[in-house]
């Protein structure tokens, strides 16, 4: 049986829906996965999870590698038993953060040194260390590691990312081979800057090594959203048809329907988690501000005609006056929320590809969608 099967394709866009398989379950796609860095999504449970129709959640290698650490995890057989989340768990493989908080990091042909910007500790992670630290988290999808670039990036360093990241994914394939015993999944990703021929070049070469899935990193840096998409777009063309296509770290909905349109199956962001926990909350008609004294008195749910836990059980003025006090239920109802909202657009989307009416959807989509000043 293939690890990835497509369904349905949009005779309309590049859109499909498709089948993922992984040793804890399959995921239907296109697909939303919520983050839980350090082992949760913030705020949920995995009960709660589930009930917002959640397939597959992140956890994150450089933070778990250094708190709990591998030990702990051990005990548990890997990350699943140690959150107790039975359901696919994708990790990353830790470069962004690495690029992003570590102290001191440097980058060598080796790997990455760096001190912990939790203790100062000094470590060092490899390319076939990213893969034994996933490898004993047991993660379903394993990313080899990267080299991230901010933007703006001159073309020097985003063809020495490319040539770097395109090494290391040869090295972490060839760890997996050796040390892998399960049914895990080594995904690559496609480096080169805003830079379309050194994209092509990464995408291609990849291609080559045969993995199981690809992920378009590098997105969402900086960069203007039109060159984001145009970049995501012209990426996802080049990366083979018969694998899952995954964009790392981008997240708006607006974001999810264009690049579901260009072809991508996966999708991660801290949004709908991150906002919650700062009182912003999605909904078909746009973002609202739960902060807003408008909602004070406000009978109403979230999002009217939205299923959710928090919608059908609880108004706007509740939730503001939560909020307002910064009690604790804020940022679980909040979040609730978010989270189906994401997992609900996705499917939402799965089913209009299937009926091949993904055209109308995205036409309905924008049209629905205006800016809430309350």
């Amino acid at each position: 049986m293939p690890v990835f099967a497509i369904k349905t394709r949009s005779s309309q866009s590049r859109a499909r829906t498709g089948k993922l398989s992984t040793a804890h379950g399959e995921i239907k796609t296109p697909v939303f996965m919520p983050v839980g860095t350090l082992g949760t999504v913030k705020a949920l449970s995995p009960e709660e999870l589930m009930a917002c129709g959640a397939q597959i959640i992140l956890g994150n290698t450089y933070h778990l590698y250094l708190r709990p650490g591998c030990e702990i995890i051990d005990i548990f057989s890997g990350l699943h038993g140690f959150m107790n989340w039975h359901g696919p768990i994708l990790t990353d493989s830790g470069g962004f953060q690495i690029f992003s908080l570590a102290k001191m990091a440097k980058i060598t042909q080796e790997g990455y040194s760096f001190q912990s910007h939790i203790d100062g500790s000094r470590h060092m992670i490899t390319p076939e260390d990213a893969v034994d630290i996933q490898l004993r988290l047991n993660s379903d999808i394993l990313m080899c590691l990267d080299q991230c670039i901010s933007y703006p990036a001159e073309r020097q360093q985003a063809e020495a990312a490319h040539e770097l990241t395109l090494d290391w994914a040869v090295r972490g394939r060839a760890q997996m081979e050796k040390n892998c015993t399960g049914k895990n999944l080594l995904f690559g990703i496609v480096q080169g800057g805003m830079y379309r021929d050194l994209r092509e070049l990464s995408a291609l070469a990849l291609a080559d090594l045969d993995l199981p899935g690809y992920a378009v990193g590098g997105l969402s840096v900086g960069e203007p959203v039109e060159l984001m998409h145009e970049i995501a777009l012209h990426t996802l063309r080049l990366l083979p048809e018969n694998k899952p296509r995954y964009i790392m770290g981008v997240g708006r909905p607006e974001d999810l329907v264009e690049m579901t349109g260009s072809g991508a199956d996966m999708f991660d962001c801290v949004m709908p988690t991150r906002n919650a926990r700062n009182g912003q909350l999605f909904t078909a008609f746009g973002k609202i501000n739960i902060n807003n004294a408008g909602f004070r008195t406000d009978t109403a749910p979230v999002e009217p005609g939205c299923t959710c836990y928090t919608c059908r059980n609880f108004t706007r003025a509740y939730l503001h006056h939560l909020y307002r006090n910064r009690e604790l239920l804020s940022y679980r109802l909040n979040t609730i929320h978010n989270v189906y909202y994401y997992t609900s657009l996705m499917e939402q989307m799965r089913q209009a590809i299937e009926q091949d009416a993904f055209l109308s959807f995205r036409k309905e989509f924008y049209a629905k969608r205006k800016n809430i000043a309350c």
